[in-house]
């Protein structure tokens, strides 16, 4: 079966000033008072650079630690490129932007003053009735109680869900027992509430638009409209998507509904990486393509969850411990998409990160 479908840095370059001096005209040589030397003018260059986060997992799911810029090997557009920096995190990127801007002297979005140093996670559930789905659902959804229970303190998570439309349930959040009511039961058996007031830090509410949710009728559409949430963001995301595929078959191809082309896109802009956790009862199905090309596009996985349940949620868990950071200054190429690969020199790991960046 087919499938179809930037940090600167300024440099001053002085330019010489010219200094003109007159001479005496005729047989007298006439002093000339001094003259005040130019202004100094400074040329600023503006270097772009693409960061790629990159999770390199060993074969039980844990990461590969302590790899360096000589460990791996980028190329845009099939051309190796020269890194500048390898540097492994499990930081939010989102806090060390702050910080950075705020010892710059530069304004600040008040939307950012606070922002905690935890990661921004993101819990998607593609909800369905039909008994091969739902009681999955029912048992990973057990599961993320217990995942969230063990996040770090200052770790953020919001909620939303896809049944016939988009819905959000909270904005992000510390609140554990919140959260745990959430997955247990209230996401299942309840109504989503109709508006969501925007929380302190981080607020996905403050840019999620309910009624364009409300019109989404795919997920599709769904991840759309939050790819256009996360995208105004800072800093890295992870979105944890337990659901059960996307797209429809037409002939021998999966094909997804068009709005799939933006939002990956977006998804990859803000910094989102998407793990999908298949929660069908079936060893394959058609629709599990769909989980698996946002994953590999966004650089995050897929697992199925029917036989070992518990496996795919630790397997989540080491994934999320931390990731590195690669950059590179941006090749002088067309503006548009350019197609990203990244691989690993030496040492063995699986490689997962985005496969395109647009420039």
């Amino acid at each position: 079966m087919s499938l179809r479908y930037d940090d600167r840095i300024v440099a001053p370059t002085t330019l010489p000033g010219i200094v003109c001096l007159l001479a005496g005209i005729g047989t007298t040589a006439y002093a000339q008072p001094p003259q005040a030397a130019p202004p100094r003018m400074t040329e600023r260059v503006d270097v772009s650079r693409v960061v790629v986060d990159v999770h390199v997992l060993a074969d039980d799911g844990s990461p590969v630690l302590g790899l360096r810029t000589s460990d791996f090997r980028v190329f845009v557009d099939g051309r190796p490129v020269t890194l500048d920096e390898v540097r492994w995190t499990s930081d939010s990127v989102a806090s060390r932007e702050l910080r950075a801007e705020a010892g710059a002297g530069m304004r600040l979005d008040d939307s950012r003053v606070g922002l905690p140093s935890g990661r921004q996670i993101v819990l998607l559930v593609q909800r369905d009735l039909e008994a091969s789905r739902f009681q999955g659902l029912v048992t990973m959804l057990r599961r993320a109680g217990a995942f969230v229970d063990g996040l770090q303190p200052d770790d953020r998570v919001a909620v939303v869900s896809f049944q016939s439309h988009l819905d959000l349930w909270t904005d992000y959040t510390t609140n554990r027992d919140v959260l745990r009511q959430l997955v247990d039961r209230r996401i299942l058996t309840e109504s989503p509430p109709f508006a969501v007031a925007p929380g302190k830090g981080p607020s996905l509410s403050l840019y999620f638009d309910a009624n364009e949710g409300r019109r989404a009728s795919s997920i599709e559409q769904a991840l759309l409209v939050l790819a256009r949430a996360l995208d105004k963001l800072p800093g890295e995301k992870s979105v944890v998507l337990f659901g059960f595929g996307f797209g429809r078959i037409l002939g021998s191809h999966l094909v997804f509904d068009g709005e799939y082309a933006e939002a990956s896109r977006l998804l990859m802009k803000a910094r989102a990486t998407v793990f999908c956790l298949d929660v069908t009862d079936a060893a394959s199905h058609t629709l599990e393509g769909g989980l698996m090309q946002v994953a590999v596009d966004t650089g995050g996985f897929f697992v199925r969850t029917n036989n070992f349940p518990g496996l795919a949620m630790q397997r989540l868990v080491r994934a999320l411990a931390g990731r590195y950071e690669v950059s590179f200054v941006t090749p002088e190429l067309p503006r548009g998409e350019h197609a990203l690969r990244i691989e690993l020199v030496g040492p063995t790991g699986v490689v997962l990160a985005r496969r395109s960046y647009r420039n």
